[in-house]
């Protein structure tokens, strides 16, 4: 469907990878929120404690903290307009607001990738360069490296986003309930040129980093397996969670990806199913993963949740004292 707002000269799209709204709205606006306040609540609760507790101003929790961030604005980027659209009798976007939805949606993820390539590098010093790394991994390196993994992604991806606006549609229903590739497929015709960019980007920011965290973390289990028992097991404590998140996250992008660019159709729900693994595991694994793994951080979070429920306990201790 076609939508045209002649004040504003505004082209508008339509979602159209919804499945049964009408009969299953209620139960998905409650699933969604639910899952939204979640997020929220295990990234901020983790990004929270590396911030107060000194003893984590260290760059592996700080490249943690900026990984759950991402997650946090990863999420607020389709959060927000999905539960508005799913309460609204019409779940549309217009087009230079779903543009600038996908913008964020891949600078974010390129940004993800580059983080974990950091966090890779980060425990290759630090396992196989001991003596080096409080030269290496200064403050400063530390804030360039983040500054990085946020502005080369979106420096790229707002190359293709400007170009795909002055593409015309042949069509205006996105199979899918946000802005992703899926748009690349409303166009009438896409230009060689914006393929050929889109896979540079795509090496850059996915590829890249991916080949250079198996080349770092090869290195790293080559020294490790050389080493005594309890250096092993440190390396294992630190870098299983990172290999974690690099494998959950690597299997939904490839999914969006290979569906955007094979022209894959699939049936409505599988679609419907698999986008949303997309937008509901991930941002939800990083905290679990780190939050239970890492046993700086896990100590933290035991402290946090005994302390509340010890503060809980002294109004029924009081209580039968008296009584």
């Amino acid at each position: 469907m076609d939508l045209m707002n002649d004040d504003f000269n505004e082209t508008y799209l339509t979602f159209g990878g919804y499945v049964e709204l009408h009969r299953y709205k209620f139960l998905y606006f409650v699933i969604m929120f639910t899952l939204y306040v979640l997020i929220l609540c295990s990234n901020s609760t983790i990004l929270c404690i590396i911030w107060i507790q000194k003893s984590l101003h260290e760059p592996m929790y700080i490249f943690i903290a900026a990984l759950l961030l991402n997650s946090i604005l990863f999420s607020t980027n389709i959060y927000p307009k999905l539960l508005m659209d799913i309460v609204s009798d019409q779940q549309i976007i217009s087009r230079s607001l779903c543009t600038f939805q996908s913008f964020i949606y891949y600078s974010l993820g390129g940004s993800e990738f580059l983080l974990l390539a950091v966090m890779a590098y980060d425990r290759y010093v630090s396992i196989c360069k001991p003596l080096q790394y409080a030269t290496i991994m200064r403050q400063s390196t530390v804030n360039v490296l983040l500054v990085l993994s946020w502005l080369l992604p979106a420096c790229q991806v707002a190359s293709i986003a400007a170009v795909g606006t002055s593409i015309k549609l042949c069509s205006f229903t996105l199979n899918g309930f946000f802005c992703n590739n899926a748009i690349y497929k409303l166009f009438c015709m896409t230009p060689k040129t914006l393929s050929v960019y889109g896979m540079f980007v795509l090496f850059n920011t996915a590829l890249l980093p991916m080949l250079f965290i198996l080349f770092t973390y090869s290195k790293i289990f080559m020294i490790v397996y050389q080493s005594c028992r309890e250096v092993r097991n440190k390396a294992a404590q630190t870098c299983l969670p990172h290999v974690l998140v690099l494998i959950s996250f690597s299997c939904l992008c490839s999914y969006d990806v290979i569906i955007a660019r094979l022209q894959i159709d699939l049936p409505k729900t599988a679609h419907f199913i698999m986008t949303l693994q997309i937008v509901m595991y991930h941002p939800l694994f990083n905290p679990i993963i780190y939050g239970l793994n890492m046993k700086e951080i896990s100590k933290h979070l035991k402290r946090l949740f005994v302390k509340e429920n010890s503060t809980n306990d002294i109004p029924c201790a009081v209580i039968s004292t008296v009584t």
